[in-house]
């Protein structure tokens, strides 16, 4: 059973165990409440109220059971685990695998394709931190439990978790460098989106790092995370990611896939204090695109 614990110090003593559970083993409010009631807040290995104030040297801990395993067909998929420890790991999806299993998605997707990598653990549940595109590539970063999920999951659109994409797009930047500051909502009742002005607010940091006839690549930087922020912002400037069949043109070089790819991760381990960078390269399809005479 997936657990966190801390032995109380000296200058903790008389604390509340509700305060040492929030501020020291980082629980949410919410996680905190439903534990309490289900048993899961221990002192020295038993159940106790949340008013209690602990002593030095005793050992607060809270356990958990994980959520409920779905079942899972495994699906072998050729990816790469870029970086993994005891907590996450960090995976590099190809495209045009959708991350997740749902009513809508029965078949092959990274959910259980991680699950036949790690050779179908029993109770394995997929909990991504961050989210791709079916049809983007690239680094996801996956928990273990739900208390690292959460943690994590707390550093998003922070500078403490940052995301990097390049793209492939067509045509050229009002400038080498920017950001592009413009609100995204619904366009109809479909899943596209639009610059609109009653949006909401949405900024991307773009770098151009290379020119190849009518095509550039650009490195971005999210600092809100709205559903295809890159792909609605750079088809506003006139420059839409190549392959994209929902806001330019469908490329039969891209089946399924368009040419964003989820290149670096960089955040603050929950659990170590460490800085944590994971890089992966465009892939070979991507930089086919560059190569005459592709690149038109």
């Amino acid at each position: 059973m997936p657990h966190v614990e801390t032995i109380i110090p000296a200058e903790n003593a008389g604390r509340t165990v509700k305060s040492i559970a929030l501020r020291e083993l980082r629980l949410s409010r919410s996680m905190f409440s439903s534990l309490k009631f289900s048993g899961g807040i221990l002192l020295d290995g038993k159940p106790v109220r949340a008013d209690v104030r602990v002593q030095a040297g005793q050992v607060l801990s809270a356990h958990w059971a994980d959520d409920h395993a779905p079942t899972l067909t495994p699906f072998s998929a050729d990816f790469s685990i870029a970086y993994e420890d005891a907590h996450f790991w960090i995976v590099d999806k190809p495209a045009p695998l959708p991350t997740l299993c749902s009513a809508h998605q029965a078949g092959p997707t990274l959910e259980n394709a991680l699950y036949a990598r790690l050779n179908c653990p029993e109770n394995f549940v997929f909990r991504p931190v961050n989210r791709l595109d079916k049809g983007t590539s690239g680094l996801l970063a996956v928990a273990r439990d739900a208390h690292a999920q959460q943690l994590l999951q707390r550093q998003l659109h922070t500078d403490s978790f940052i995301r990097e994409y390049l793209a492939v797009c067509r045509g050229r930047l009002p400038a080498n460098n920017g950001v592009i500051d413009l609100p995204i909502g619904k366009a109809g009742e479909g899943i596209r989106r639009e610059i609109r002005s009653d949006g909401v607010r949405a900024v991307t940091h773009y770098q151009v790092e290379k020119e190849a006839g009518a095509l550039s690549v650009v490195r971005l930087r999210l600092e809100t995370g709205r559903t295809h922020q890159i792909r609605v912002h750079l088809t506003a400037l006139g420059c839409p990611i190549a392959g994209d069949y929902l806001y330019g043109q469908a490329d039969e070089r891209l089946p399924g896939r368009f040419a964003l790819h989820a290149c670096a991760i960089r955040f603050i381990h929950p659990f170590t204090g460490e800085a944590v960078r994971v890089e992966s390269p465009l892939p070979g399809e991507l930089e086919a695109l560059l190569n005459p005479p592709n690149n038109c």
